[in-house]
């Protein structure tokens, strides 16, 4: 598939053209992904069977981890494309809701195994809230990636910032936890 999105782009790619470029029928892709948005993201940013990192035995070195891993996806092969494929998961109601329901239960679920931890260890008290976590760790790859267009050989430098300043804030207490 990365190879028909490097030919075509985002907005030609097509479930027949992957199935045609793989030797498999288009029943086999839709028996695994509901559509072509879903494959996309699946293949290319974020794998539905994804592990938390390996635990460093110190947030900020799980956070470091974890944020390697998300610039990882958002930089690597078809981020380009994430823009597009964004913008079609938030026109379609049903696919957002898909998207929500497979993808960032996954990855809320990593940063909650990440967060227990730290609080198995005493470095948190409580669990902060699992989806301004994830925001804060996603938002500035995401910004520097896909909204400033910036150098994503520089990637690593930030995600090793953001991963430190969110563990900091973290163990000051000053991210909202859930009710």
């Amino acid at each position: 598939m990365i190879e028909v999105i490097m030919e075509r782009g985002y907005g030609g790619l097509t479930v027949d053209a992957v199935a045609l470029r793989a030797g498999v029928s288009k029943a086999a892709i839709y028996r695994r992904f509901s559509t072509k948005q879903e494959m996309i993201f699946a293949v290319l940013l974020h794998d539905l069977q994804e592990e938390p990192p390996a635990d460093s035995g110190t947030l900020r070195g799980d956070l470091i981890a974890l944020a390697e891993q998300i610039a990882a996806q958002v930089v690597g092969p078809g981020g380009d494309t994430l823009s597009g494929l964004l913008a079609d998961i938030r026109a379609d109601p049903v696919l957002r809701t898909r998207f929500a329901e497979a993808f960032l239960v996954v990855e809320r679920t990593i940063i909650s195994t990440v967060l227990d931890r730290a609080i198995a260890r005493g470095e948190l008290t409580d669990r902060p809230d699992v989806a301004i976590v994830q925001a804060l760790l996603l938002g500035p790859v995401y910004a520097w990636v896909v909204v400033l267009d910036e150098d994503t050989t520089r990637a690593t430098e930030l995600t090793h910032l953001v991963a430190t300043m969110v563990a900091s804030a973290l163990i000051a207490g000053q991210v909202p936890t859930v009710g």
